[in-house]
C-alpha cells in the first residue's frame, strides 16, 4: 500500500462498495466492524460464510488479475471465534 497509498484506498473502498457488501448481503450477513482495512462480518450459519468468503476469493482472484503482483489487494479469511463454544473449546484452536 506504501507505494500508492491514495490509490490502493480507492481501489479498497470500490472493491467494498462493488464486491464485499453486497457480498455479504446476498449471503444473509451483516458486517459488525469496519477497521477501514478490514471487515468483520457475521452470518447466520457457517454454512452461510464459507460461501461468501469462497466467492469473494474467487471473485478477488479475477478481479485483481490485471494488477501486478506486487499491487494486488488480497483478503484473508478467518473464522473468528465461536461464542456458543467459548475460546478455549478444542475446535477454536487453529
Amino acid at each position: 500500500m506504501g507505494a500508492d497509498e491514495e490509490g490502493t484506498h480507492a481501489r479498497l473502498q470500490a472493491c467494498r462498495r462493488e464486491l464485499v457488501d453486497p457480498k455479504i448481503g446476498e449471503h444473509s450477513g451483516r458486517i459488525v466492524k469496519n477497521t477501514g482495512d478490514g471487515v468483520l462480518a457475521e452470518f447466520p450459519s457457517v454454512v452461510d460464510a464459507v460461501r461468501c468468503a469462497a466467492e469473494l476469493q474467487r471473485a478477488m482472484i479475477d478481479r485483481e488479475a490485471a494488477a501486478s503482483e506486487d499491487r494486488r489487494i488480497r483478503f484473508r479469511i478467518d473464522r473468528g471465534d465461536d461464542p456458543a463454544r467459548g475460546a478455549g473449546h478444542p475446535a477454536q484452536s487453529p
